[in-house]
This record gives structure tokens, sequence and C-alpha cells, in this order.
């Protein structure tokens, strides 16, 4: 895949390109150091699977990767996280303001990428996408505050926080390709339940590893006061009332600030059977996702895609 993701990157590096050399620097910085490239290569295989336009694939996914990027600069100035994988965040540098404004370019990037496919679909599950992705941050900024939320409230939330771009990517690249309208609907499902049990994972990792694995430190949802998986399925196996449960909810609720009683937390969960409890929720996904695999024509390609639920569950950060 290495040929294509570098004109990818070549096509994000030119979208970045501003008249300030600072906003340039930092925003070429986030680009180069964006992470494992997942939403762009899901869009390029299933595009591959089934023969597809090659450069519109790599425009298409050039987009799917500046609006990821998009998004993870507002989330971060929204979170008023300071560091983002070890390295500092644009807030940090700029005021709130600024940091929106560039988030906004970037988005508007992503959709003139989006456009430049010359394809109507493709245009509509972009807008689609993002609309989903506004979604579950306001789910996550209004209603992941909440110790008893239900398993679909939560499930809706990082749908729409991370495995809506999946599904939008594979159903682009799916599109793209010219596959027959049944491998479109399964491919986005596909491409849903990887982003589901991505997300799941990552909500495992924040509790299980530290900050030289993960670039922050562990618990640091729970610190932020938002509610995952883990947390849910520790707190609900406390009867009501007890008090490592109050301390939980006084956590969520910004009452209870200390390090070490965050800490502490942390460690009864990773005592726990939660986190193997979650582990099972993210290979549920992982299972659904591998019978959806059964449309793809191409034995490489879905050798490939099945290579990506391997990623999705067994990475460290």
């Amino acid at each position: 895949m290495k040929p294509d993701l570098d004109l990818v990157e070549e096509r994000l590096l030119s979208a970045v390109r501003v008249d300030y050399p600072i906003v340039e620097k930092m925003l070429r910085d986030i680009v180069e150091g964006g992470g494992k490239r997942l939403r762009p290569i899901l869009l390029l295989l299933a595009a591959r699977a089934f023969s597809g336009n090659r450069d519109t694939a790599i425009t298409a996914a050039a987009g799917v990767e500046l609006l990821h990027t998009a998004s993870l600069i507002h989330d971060d100035s929204i979170d008023r996280a300071a560091l983002r994988r070890g390295t500092p965040t644009l807030n940090s540098e700029f005021s709130s303001g600024a940091v929106i404004l560039i988030g906004d370019y970037l988005f508007a990037q992503s959709a003139i990428l989006a456009a430049a496919t010359g394809h109507p679909r493709v245009v509509m599950i972009f807008a689609t996408s993002l609309a989903e992705i506004c979604d579950g941050q306001l789910r996550e900024t209004l209603e992941a505050h909440e110790l008893g939320q239900t398993r679909e409230s939560y499930e809706r939330r990082i749908y729409g926080k991370t495995a809506a771009l999946f599904a939008g990517a594979a159903e682009m690249g799916a599109v793209i390709g010219g596959a027959p309208e049944d491998s479109v609907r399964e491919l986005r499902g596909f491409g849903a339940d990887l982003g589901m049990a991505f997300q799941v994972v990552d909500d495992i990792l924040d509790l299980r590893e530290g900050t030289e694995t993960i670039g922050k430190p562990a618990g640091n949802d729970l610190r932020q006061g938002v509610v995952t998986i883990p947390v849910m399925l520790y707190a609900a196996s406390l009867p009501e009332g007890d008090e490592t449960r109050r301390t939980i909810e006084s956590i969520i609720a910004g009452e209870e600030t200390s390090d070490d009683v965050v800490d502490g937390i942390v460690e009864k969960i990773r005592a726990s059977d939660a986190l193997p409890r979650a582990e099972e929720v993210a290979a549920s996904y992982i299972r659904s996702a591998r019978r959806r695999l059964e449309v793809v024509p191409d034995a490489e390609t879905r050798r490939y895609l099945e290579d990506m639920l391997e990623l999705a569950v067994i990475r460290t950060s």
C-alpha cells in the first residue's frame, strides 16, 4: 500500500499550506505525525477490492484523513488537551478561537478533496460522516458523564466519535470501486464494526497503558469525567452505595481530582474482570466484521482487510 499512501501524504501536505509559517509548520507536523492512516488504507482497499479508479480513491483517502485530523483538532480544543500522542497540541500555542478556525480550515480542505473526486455519492457520504462525527462529539459533551448510562447510549456515542468515519471510508472506497450495492452495504458495515472495535480497544488502552505507551496518563478519560465501557462494566459489578462506586461518581463529577485517588481506581479496574469483558465486546465486533468480508472477491485484498482487524485488537497504542 505504500506507493498509494505516499500519494495520499502528498495531497495532505498540499492541503495544509497556509500563509502563516508557524501555523503551517504545526499543521505539517500534525499531518506527518498522523498515526496509522487506517481510514485511508481502508478506503483504498475497499476500492481496490473492486478494481476502482486509483487516482479518485487516493483523492478521497486524503479527504478522509484530513477530515479525521480536523476532528482531532476540534476534540483537543473542546477537551483543552495539551498533548496528543505525547506531542504538544495546537492548544498549547494558540487561543481556542484560533484553534477552532484552523480545524474549520482543514474541514473545508477535506470537503474540497471529497468534491474533487467528481462523485456526488462520495460527497454525500462525506457530508453524512461529518454530521455523524459532530453528533458523536455532542454526545461526548452532553451524555458521556453519566455512570449509569445505557450500553446503547455508549455505543451511539462511540459510533459517531470513531466508527462513523471508518464506515464512511469503507463505503466511499466501495462506491469508487464500482462495487455492487449489497457489497457496498457490507463494506460499510465492515468499517463500522472495525471502528467500534477500534474505539472499545482505545477505551481499554486508556486504563491498561500509561504515558510511555499512549502519550497520556492511564485513566485519562476517567480524569476528564468521560465514562467508557470498562468503567461501566466495573461500576455495574459494585453494589449501589458502594464506597468505590461513590468515588468513581465523584471523579466523573469533577469533585475528586487527586491523582492518587484516580490511580487507585484505575488499579482496581485493572484487577477486576472489566478489561477482559471489554475485550470480548471488541472481539464480538471483530467477528461481525470478518463475516462481512465474504463479499470481497479479491483474496489478497480480503487478507489485508483481515489484517486490519487483527491490528485493531492487538495494538498497544
